[in-house]
């Protein structure tokens, strides 16, 4: 969750059309036809081939975050294969998650797709394509870590490789943590970034004491579920997080760990620790007010760092949320802008050469440029300023195995049931069970069925 300004098929059918699952997509049965009203029962596959093809083609790219960064890679695309033209299609988040399955399910889905939250059971349902065959053709396991290919899996095997599923290729790596204006910083007497928890909640008592806002919030759109998956991830073994994550059976989001984290967002936001309009305020326009230096420290993730570095050069600096000791590992919510390709398209080669370049130093690059986190951080300049941090801070996050996907993933509703529920703890309306028992009821809601 990136910046968001914000079948069941007749058996007679299936079986006709099984074979589809093991031949090129040209000559699967009408019914799995690429660009094909009709539903496709099962996941599929693309082809083997990483052939450039010959004619012109274009491709429609649809996605919701980095527009910037979209369009830059889209340029130095389509310059090193001009045959190719990439036609982007912009939505805000919250329009793209609400409409992602009526999208990728109708006669004009586009042909590549930001990779978002209910696309596991597009993949389930064969609404986006296996890229496993690929990931092999191309080598991505050898540029693309190992944890990020893992979140794109749905959990699934490859029926055309007999090894992991993917459905999606990252174009960008992202991770939350917590910005903080060094000379405003330095008057509230905080001289380095928190080592513990404690230290950090000392640190806003300072700020607060200084008469400064403490903590830059945008709750309205996603800021605000960024700030409690952050205290989350230090309390809440990532196991757990996980198994409720991908809805293992007897999975609960009302442990103890998940109160305490509740508590905390109750707690500072009673001491005043958030800028006052923090539920009116949206994620965007927090990162805007803290460039204005409107608080001390700003929860975001590192697809603000591009301008907060721009607007405030070597004032800024970004530490991952630290844990409960100095010892624990770095655990940071993060994903990465990744994207799928339509099991509609009719140009699967194309799309594939496009996910490909996205690996590319040159592509790297391009991402390093726009905040984020290239897959390959060796075939990219070294990062400088707040930059470096963030990078040292995914660097040490992704060996400790410790970067958590966003909480909204949980279930394709669990975003209305975050965003709303956490502006209540900020505003210290509703308590933290009822809180967990809205989202855990949205979680069985989904996963019973």
């Amino acid at each position: 969750m990136m910046d968001r300004t914000p079948r069941v098929r007749r058996r007679v059918a299936a079986a006709a059309c099984a074979v589809a699952l093991v031949l090129p997509l040209t000559t699967a049965c009408d019914a799995l036809t690429p660009g094909s009203a009709a539903a496709v029962p099962g996941p599929r596959s693309v082809p083997s081939s990483t052939a450039v093809p010959d004619e012109k083609i274009t491709l429609r790219l649809q996605f919701a975050d980095a527009p910037v960064m979209v369009d830059a890679l889209i340029a130095a695309f389509e310059k090193e294969h001009p045959s190719i033209k990439v036609e982007p299609q912009y939505k805000t988040f919250s329009d793209y998650v609400q409409n992602l399955k009526l999208t990728m399910t109708s006669d004009s889905a586009p042909d590549i797709a930001q990779y978002a939250v209910g696309m596991s059971d597009l993949a389930a349902d064969g609404q986006i394509l296996d890229l496993a065959p690929y990931r092999e053709a191309y080598g991505w396991d050898k540029a693309i870590p190992p944890v990020s290919l893992d979140q794109l899996t749905a959990g699934r095997t490859s029926e055309a490789t007999g090894g992991r599923a993917l459905f999606g290729v990252p174009a960008g790596l992202s991770m939350t943590g917590i910005y903080y204006n060094k000379k405003l910083a330095a008057r509230a007497g905080i001289d380095s970034p928190p080592r513990t928890l404690a230290e950090f909640e000392e640190q806003l008592a300072a700020a607060k004491k200084a008469n400064m806002t403490p903590l830059g919030v945008g709750a309205l759109d996603s800021g605000g579920i960024h700030l409690w998956a952050a205290l989350l991830n230090q309390t809440m073994p990532t196991d757990d997080y996980w198994d409720w994550i991908n809805g293992a059976k007897g999975a609960t989001i009302k442990k103890p760990a998940a109160t305490n984290a509740s508590e905390t967002v109750i707690e500072w936001g009673r001491k005043g620790y958030y800028n006052k309009s923090a539920n009116g305020t949206a994620q965007v326009d927090s990162t805007a007010q803290f460039t204005k230096g409107d608080s001390v420290f700003l929860i975001n993730g590192n697809w603000a760092a591009g301008q907060l570095a721009t607007a405030m050069g070597d004032n800024v600096g970004f530490f991952p949320m630290p844990g409960e000791r100095a010892s624990d590992r770095t655990v940071a919510s993060g994903f990465s802008v990744s994207y799928a390709i339509s099991s509609r398209t009719e140009h699967p080669e194309a799309a594939g050469v496009f996910l490909d370049f996205l690996t590319s130093p040159e592509a790297g690059q391009i991402i390093s440029d726009n905040g984020f986190l290239p897959p390959n951080p060796k075939a990219v300049t070294k990062p400088k300023g707040v930059l470096a941090d963030i990078a040292e801070g995914h660097r040490r996050a992704v060996a400790d195995h410790g970067i958590t996907t966003f909480p909204d993933f949980a279930a394709p509703g669990m975003l209305d049931r975050l965003r709303s529920g956490i502006q209540k703890l900020i505003a210290d309306r509703v308590g933290p069970a009822d809180y967990l028992g809205s989202l855990q009821d949205e979680w069985e809601e989904h996963h019973a069925q």
